[in-house]
C-alpha cells in the first residue's frame, strides 16, 4: 500500500473538530486519509473552503477538514493508496 502526502495541518479547532490543511495534493470527499504519525485514519466527510462546503480541493488550496480525532499543527496528511 502506498500513501501519498497531500497536506500539512496548520491549525486545529478543538471545539468544532476541524483541521486547517494546506494542500500539496488534491483531495476529494469520500477518500480515505491518515493524519499524523502514527495518527489515525478516516474517510473524508466534509471539506470547506472559505466556509463553503466543496466536494474536492486542489493542490495549493487551504481547506477546513472535519476530523474524527484531535490532531495538531505540523501533522502530515496522507491519502491512502490501493493495496
Amino acid at each position: 500500500m502506498t500513501d501519498f502526502k497531500i497536506g500539512v495541518v496548520t491549525h486545529y479547532f478543538d471545539r468544532i473538530g476541524v483541521a486547517v490543511v494546506d494542500l500539496v495534493g488534491d483531495l476529494a470527499s469520500g477518500e480515505k486519509i491518515r493524519l499524523g504519525s502514527p495518527g489515525f485514519t478516516q474517510t473524508v466527510s466534509s471539506i470547506q473552503i472559505e466556509h463553503e462546503k466543496v466536494e474536492s480541493a486542489k493542490k495549493g488550496q487551504s481547506i477546513g477538514l472535519k476530523v474524527d480525532q484531535p490532531t495538531q499543527k505540523g501533522d502530515e496528511v496522507f491519502r491512502l493508496g490501493d493495496v
